[in-house]
């Protein structure tokens, strides 16, 4: 299995409710390192998994609408518990969605899975995994 993986940052701040979470029930920032690995059995015929440069704009515009925000704030969040696991699911279904569409260019189609990781410290990550399905 061939893999190349991006990576970019963000900052956004969001709180949680429920006993759970402790103090990160309070407003509280985060910065997130973002990775995203793009696997398949075989390159293309370019001899890549998929175009670095592509990937790692449709990346930086998955991230854009959220980099700098509350979470809470935002509409497609409401009622939501923005953890680091459900946020590495909703970059992975954009990144998804971007391999499918040919936003990856030529080849991004034949992307068989992606991983996204969240570092949320040097102590702490979270991903989300899975195949990437055709729409």
């Amino acid at each position: 299995m061939y893999a190349v993986e991006v990576r970019e940052h963000i900052m956004i701040a969001h709180s949680f409710k429920g006993e759970l979470f402790g103090p990160a029930q309070n407003l509280h920032g985060a910065t997130f390192v973002v990775d995203v690995a793009f696997f398949r059995e075989e390159l293309t015929s370019d001899s890549v998994v998929v175009d670095i440069g592509r990937a790692h704009d449709a990346l930086k515009a998955t991230l854009k609408p959220l980099n700098y925000q509350n979470l809470d704030a935002l509409p497609q969040f409401a009622g939501k518990l923005t953890t680091t696991e459900f946020l590495s699911r909703h970059i992975f279904d954009a990144m998804a969605d971007a391999a499918r569409t040919g936003a990856l260019g030529p080849g991004g189609e034949g992307i068989s899975k992606i991983r996204v990781t969240l570092h949320e410290s040097h102590v702490a990550r979270a991903w989300f995994e899975g195949p990437v399905k055709a729409a």
